[in-house]
């Protein structure tokens, strides 16, 4: 009886320890996951739907005039975290946000390079018409609308198509949006972003890579805290090489049929053209995980 007695407490005494240890490696775990997860989320706010960045390509611009106010008025207004926006100056050097380089596809019967009209000329022209009645007198907006359409309510992911840095950072940094705005461009970029972060060390650039195999060279030359990628060259060993190096990864799809496999590939952000659906799908996911 006395030995089955220390029997018992011996094995009470080694399921304690294993308990223990068990319990002190769950922790350490769990404690490396939210350090993850918070440097992750260090150089912009948090994503809003189940820890997915949701990027409106152009706004929401299903039925409404792509890259204009109502479209990213729309955007702000689903929730997103980022609308996209396409930045190109004018002939008198002012900024808007148009998709082409001419404005050939947006006015009927008009044609020309962006850079060859001043603001007030652009300013003039009609680009919802096309689209509908009810968008006639839709205007391309300025970079600086956007701004103060966008501030305390998203972000902005600037694709830079052409525009000066210096004069950007200006207006950024007098609406106090540094951590607001990223700045998309690619693996040629990397003398850009350094100008970008000589002027401005606490903005937010966002280099594509290309391949894979351009990830070395990005980190070394820049270091980023976020990395874009495309679905066709994006992959699992992409993301976790981004997350080794404690950068998060927002991919442009083609195809919302990747979003699952993508989200399965620990991507962190998704630009769409199908923003609604993708909030959709993650808001459906987040209710699962808590059931």
């Amino acid at each position: 009886m006395k030995i089955m007695y220390v029997s018992i407490l011996c094995l009470l005494a080694i399921l304690c320890i294993v308990n223990s240890s068990w319990s002190e490696e769950q922790e350490k775990k769990s404690a490396i996951s939210a350090e993850s997860k918070q440097t992750k989320a260090l150089p912009i706010n948090p994503p809003k739907h189940d820890g997915i960045y949701v990027v409106a390509h152009r706004g929401l611009h299903n039925g409404i005039p792509e890259n204009t106010i109502p479209a990213y008025q729309k955007a702000i207004e689903l929730d997103v975290d980022f609308v996209e926006i396409d930045v190109r100056t004018t002939k008198d050097g002012k900024f808007v946000s148009i998709h082409n380089d001419s404005i050939d596809a947006y006015v009927p019967g008009k044609t020309g390079k962006v850079k060859d009209f001043t603001l007030e000329e652009l300013r003039s022209f009609d680009v919802g018409s096309r689209i509908g009645p009810e968008w006639k007198g839709t205007q391309i907006p300025t970079f600086e609308e956007i701004l103060d359409q966008c501030k305390g309510k998203c972000g902005v992911y600037l694709d830079l198509k052409e525009a000066p840095i210096a004069p950007l950072v200006k207006l950024i940094k007098k609406r106090d949006m540094e951590s607001d705005v990223i700045w998309f461009g690619t693996v040629n970029s990397i003398e850009a972003f350094k100008e970008l972060q000589k002027l401005c060390p606490e903005c937010v650039p966002m280099p594509d890579p290309g391949p894979e195999s351009n990830l070395p060279i990005l980190f070394e030359e820049l270091k980023p805290r976020v990395i874009a990628s495309a679905w066709k060259r994006y992959s699992s060993t992409f993301a976790e090489k981004c997350h080794a190096q404690g950068a998060i990864v927002i991919m442009d799809d083609s195809d919302p049929g990747c979003w699952e496999q993508a989200i399965e590939w620990g991507v962190d952000g998704i630009q769409t053209d199908h923003p609604k659906e993708l909030i959709e799908l993650l808001e459906k996911k987040q209710k699962t995980e808590h059931k």
